[in-house]
């Protein structure tokens, strides 16, 4: 039930947003040199890597000088990329992940290995389910990009403090993932885009 919501929820979000899709790909040609898309390897279910989709809003190669973005003022992010980021319309390619199955909408966020080589074996449960695009985790850490980059260490804090309280909100989620659980999560995270 849960992969049949998936996949007629995706087709009918991304044939909505397929204008505005086109508008932001044209921008970002326009405005900054590199690709329309960025792709990058992520952990999906039972730890099998798999390449995430997101319009592109930093400069070429910036991933190299850092995994993690702190704040909305990171110089390697372009003129349109801080906009899609407040906004999350970067993650809108990411249903193309959940249509080939990798993905579903809801779920626990796909980690680097980088980071998922340092789960306990007791949060690696998360990895028992198919990631998603947004989750209990993406709501309440919704400002995670601002934390980071009001840290003196970005990457202390996201290990130490972020990424368990993300966990331990990933696990509530895989305890009952049920479709009416992620039409209120989907609804939730749909606020909080607009409420900004």
């Amino acid at each position: 039930m849960k992969r049949q919501f998936d996949i007629l929820s995706s087709l009918i979000i991304l044939t909505f947003f397929f204008p505005f899709g086109l508008t932001i790909a044209l921008i970002i040609s326009i405005t900054s040199k590199g690709g329309v898309f960025y792709r990058q390897e992520r952990i999906g279910k039972d730890g099998v890597p798999f390449r995430l989709f997101k319009f592109r809003t930093m400069k070429p190669g910036s991933d190299k000088a850092g995994l993690l973005t702190v704040g909305i003022n990171d110089s390697r992010i372009t003129p349109i990329g801080g906009f899609l980021r407040k906004f999350k319309l970067d993650e809108f390619p990411q249903f193309l992940n959940v249509l080939s199955g990798e993905m579903s909408i809801v779920g626990p966020r796909p980690e680097v290995k980088k980071y998922v080589d340092l789960y306990t074996p007791e949060q690696r449960e998360v990895l028992k389910v198919n990631p998603g695009i947004t989750d209990y985790a993406s709501i309440e850490y919704y400002n995670e990009n601002e934390i980071l980059g009001n840290s003196s260490d970005p990457q202390k804090t996201y290990i130490e403090e972020v990424m368990p309280a993300k966990l331990e909100l990933n696990k509530k989620y895989i305890s009952n993932p049920t479709v009416k659980r992620d039409i209120q999560i989907m609804w939730l995270t749909f606020k909080k885009m607009f409420a900004r």
